[in-house]
């Protein structure tokens, strides 16, 4: 028992002495390693990396290795309170933080953060942010945040933020927002926002708003507004305002209303407005509707206007400007076909 006591609390009390060559207590690399011991097969105790290669097992530190961080951990690494290597397989606990030089996997639990050079998969826990230079996989949960240089996929959930500077593609909460600097696929919740500054595909709800810089398919409820550079293809509700360059679908909004382009169903209190150059073809209810380019269906409310209109006005007040000269605005109802 002494044999192996002594050059434990060696370790313990004179981590700088033994760190540099370490205490090889191994029979063919297979045991006990005290120190900065390359190879172990077994458990191995040290203060801070500096020589790591491999080991399979167990694998304790006091601080966080020297950079760059080297040497993989197959098993079981411990940070009392750091630990990292330059890659991590299997269970990573660190009562501060683990970090990996290229990749953790597995499960990892970080009492304040976790963060990889590239990759991160798995289940990840962390009291304040999980983050990485490239991809991270898996369910993580942050108690302030979650973000990558490059992708996420899976389910993430953070109390501040989740984002990404490529894709999203799974289920995603943030307490403030959700971002992404690409696209987004999946069911995506901001307790502030949503945006993307690419496409955006399934279910969005932002507390405030949801926006895309590309297309909308699918879902977006903005407890503001909704709003898309591109075209929307689904339902759009916004308590404020709705509007897309383009839509194929249904926009509700709380006051008002606007498109481009749009074919299907606009519901708004105020105000719906179409584009100078655009088409309209659906159904649109609301106090005024401006439709500044050609109407081709139905326009319900206190005013109607089309500049071009092949279709019906129901309103107290109704202008089709292709109408022959006193036939172009007339009450309750104006009509105009092909």
């Amino acid at each position: 028992m002494l044999r192996f006591l002594c050059p434990l609390l060696l370790l313990l009390i004179f981590p700088a002495a033994t760190m540099a060559q370490g205490l090889d207590l191994t029979a063919g690399g297979v045991g006990l390693g005290l120190g900065d011991v390359p190879r172990v097969t077994g458990i191995r105790l040290n203060y801070r990396d500096r020589h790591l290669e491999r080991v399979n097992g167990l694998n304790v530190t006091l601080w966080y290795p020297y950079h760059p961080a080297g040497g993989t951990v197959n098993g079981v690494a411990v940070g009392l309170p750091l630990t990292g290597a330059r890659r991590v397989h299997g269970l990573t606990l660190g009562l501060a933080g683990a970090s990996a030089d290229e990749r953790l996997t597995g499960v990892m639990v970080g009492g304040i953060g976790l963060g990889s050079g590239e990759d991160i998969t798995g289940l990840g826990l962390a009291a304040a942010v999980i983050g990485s230079g490239r991809d991270i996989t898996g369910l993580m949960v942050g108690g302030f945040g979650v973000g990558s240089g490059r992708n996420l996929s899976g389910v993430m959930a953070a109390s501040f933020g989740v984002g990404a500077g490529g894709n999203l593609t799974g289920l995603f909460a943030g307490g403030f927002g959700v971002g992404a600097g690409g696209d987004v696929q999946g069911i995506v919740l901001g307790g502030l926002g949503v945006g993307t500054g690419g496409n955006l595909t399934g279910i969005a709800l932002g507390g405030l708003g949801v926006g895309t810089g590309g297309n909308l398919t699918g879902i977006a409820l903005g407890g503001l507004g909704v709003g898309t550079g591109g075209t929307l293809r689904g339902l759009g509700v916004g308590g404020l305002g709705v509007g897309a360059s383009r839509v194929e679908g249904a926009l509700v909004a709380g006051v008002a209303a606007g498109a481009g382009a749009m074919t299907g169903l606009a519901l708004a209190p105020g105000y719906f407005n179409l584009g100078r150059d655009g088409l309209f073809r659906g159904l649109a209810v609301s106090a005024f509707n401006h439709i500044r380019g050609e109407q081709r269906g139905l326009t319900i409310g206190l005013f109607n206007y089309a500049r071009r209109l092949y279709g019906l006005q129901i309103g107290l007040l109704n202008y089709a400007g292709n109408n022959p000269k006193g036939l172009r605005l007339l009450p309750l109802v104006n009509l105009h076909f092909d």
